[in-house]
């Protein structure tokens, strides 16, 4: 009932012929614009071409309307031709009413025939202002309703009238009470939904963050890592849990993997310990720690605890070329020629390298394919510098016990 008669003020609502014309609401209505609903009978208004609002009585009286109150229930009309009496006049004539003793009542032309003397007659009717008139209405009782501020209107298809707050929010949107609660759990359940996600955008971008700043700890533990770096015989053990994985033996020693960090495989060769005087140790780190070549085998570390010595490289997965080259039965393991063309090159820039890439001339005095070590990709490593010699630069070097070393020895 209450949408009902919000939708009835919304169709209801004041208008105007001019912008500052008299607004015409309840119970005057304005012809050819407010539906059937909204008109008490006795009550309409137009509008001429000029945009004047007319009141139009019984007997063809049309008056223009200058100001409606409805709080006092009055409106304010005047006749548009001066001095004439609306309620004598008909259709076809008009009656004007004039003083005798004013020589201008006598300028109407003469066709206007005079009608009455009248002895007594109220000034007003034939004043400057004769033509302004005020109206009172008693029914329907609508001024104490606009003044408090409520809407006056039809009760349903009656004639009796009812008086009713404004709705602003009906008036304007027709809207029903469940109507706006469905909108704003919508509207809520929208908004919540933008939260979550700036929240997940935060919370995934801190993240990232914490990740990428992990990430580049971890680089910076792993990159201090492949320096060379002395550690304890514990360290050892621990580097090779308790050398459980056990790569090979030679000559010089016994190969375990082992684990510097998560991603950092490492090979830790221990070294016997009833070699002299730590020759080929002192040779080995004191050469391979200033190299830095990708055909040479990285020393990333070494062990000198007491009679206890390791040195501990990259780990290259693929093993040594000898293991692939020759088999325990004395037959080749074909690579292919190209691939035997990358390695030979290969092993040639390592020691280019070492003879002429470094501050001293590095001499191995081993080169032999059980020294060269093969990565992932089978890109070679040269490695083993326990019978190497350093040699200054433009300086001619001689070493007579170079060709004491294995068997395959290249002296270089």
């Amino acid at each position: 009932m209450l949408k009902e008669f919000g939708a009835e003020l919304d169709e209801c609502k004041e208008t105007r012929c001019k912008h500052h014309g008299p607004t015409i609401r309840f119970p005057f209505w304005l012809k050819d614009h407010h539906p059937e609903h909204c008109r008490y009978p006795g009550f309409e208004l137009s509008c001429t071409e000029d945009k004047d609002t007319m009141l139009e009585l019984p007997r063809a009286v049309k008056l223009f309307v200058k100001h409606i109150n409805y709080t006092a229930q009055q409106i304010d009309v005047y006749d548009p031709v001066v001095n004439v009496i609306p309620c004598l006049s008909s259709h076809g004539y008009n009656i004007v009413a004039g003083d005798s003793d004013d020589p201008e009542a006598y300028s109407a032309p003469l066709s206007c025939p005079k009608m009455y003397d009248i002895i007594s007659v109220p000034y007003s009717l034939i004043s400057s202002n004769a033509n302004d008139f005020q109206f009172n209405w008693f029914k329907p009782m609508c001024g104490s309703c606009e003044a408090e501020g409520k809407k006056c209107g039809m009760k349903g298809n009656t004639s009796e009238t009812q008086c009713s707050p404004i709705k602003i929010f009906k008036q304007h949107t027709g809207l029903s009470i469940k109507q706006i609660v469905i909108g704003s759990v919508i509207l809520g359940s929208f908004l919540l939904v933008l939260v979550v996600i700036a929240l997940y955008h935060f919370y995934r971008s801190n993240s990232l963050e914490k990740e990428s700043q992990v990430k580049i700890e971890k680089f910076l533990e792993d990159y201090k890592a492949l320096k060379p770096t002395r550690y304890s015989y514990a360290d050892i053990k621990r580097i090779t849990n308790q050398f459980k994985d056990k790569l090979g033996q030679g000559g010089y020693g016994t190969v375990f993997k082992g684990r510097l960090s998560n991603d950092v495989f490492v090979a830790v060769k221990i070294l016997n310990n009833y070699k002299g005087d730590g020759e080929e140790f002192i040779n080995e780190v004191g050469s391979m720690g200033r190299i830095h070549h990708v055909n040479v085998a990285r020393l990333v570390g070494y062990c000198a605890d007491g009679f206890r010595r390791a040195l501990i490289y990259e780990f290259l997965p693929n093993e040594s070329l000898e293991k692939h080259i020759f088999s325990a039965d004395g037959k080749s393991h074909i690579l292919g020629w190209e691939k035997l063309q990358d390695i030979a090159l290969g092993i040639a820039k390592g020691i280019e390298y070492l003879h002429q890439g470094c501050d001293l001339q590095i001499l191995h005095f081993d080169i032999k394919p059980h020294n060269i070590l093969l990565d992932h990709n089978f890109n070679p490593k040269i490695s083993d510098f326990g019978l190497a010699k350093l040699c200054s630069k433009g300086k001619k070097c001689c070493f007579y016990d170079c060709c004491k070393g294995n068997n395959g020895l290249y002296c270089t």
